[in-house]
């Protein structure tokens, strides 16, 4: 598993040394989240999806420093608000599979 919380620390980091930490709140994270997304999202437009499936090397790492921007400001935003990603995950997994079903084997 993912240890992101020393991913997080740094991004934290870097924030302390920038000034930016006063900036972290929970509104501000979560439009960041926002934001980063639409980033991602971006990298896919005027794609088919077939295109999406068959990125270049160059493409797929622009499309991973995207999903790594969306993770580092979920994580900040779970940090601001106490939430904890794992529990908060599993929660949701389960009221997933209350709400759609297991998938049978």
């Amino acid at each position: 598993m993912l240890d992101y919380r020393s991913y997080h620390n740094a991004f934290k980091t870097i924030a302390e040394v920038n000034g930016w930490a006063d900036l972290h709140t929970p509104k501000n994270l979560a439009q960041a989240v926002l934001q980063e997304s639409a980033e991602l999202c971006a990298e896919f437009q005027w794609l088919t999806d077939q295109q999406s499936c068959e990125l270049t090397a160059d493409k797929l790492a622009k499309v991973g420093s995207e999903v790594a921007d969306v993770a580092l400001y979920l994580f900040a935003l779970c940090e601001a608000l106490g939430l904890d990603l794992d529990d908060a995950i599993e929660v949701k997994q389960k009221l997933n599979e209350q709400r759609f079903g297991v998938a049978k084997d």
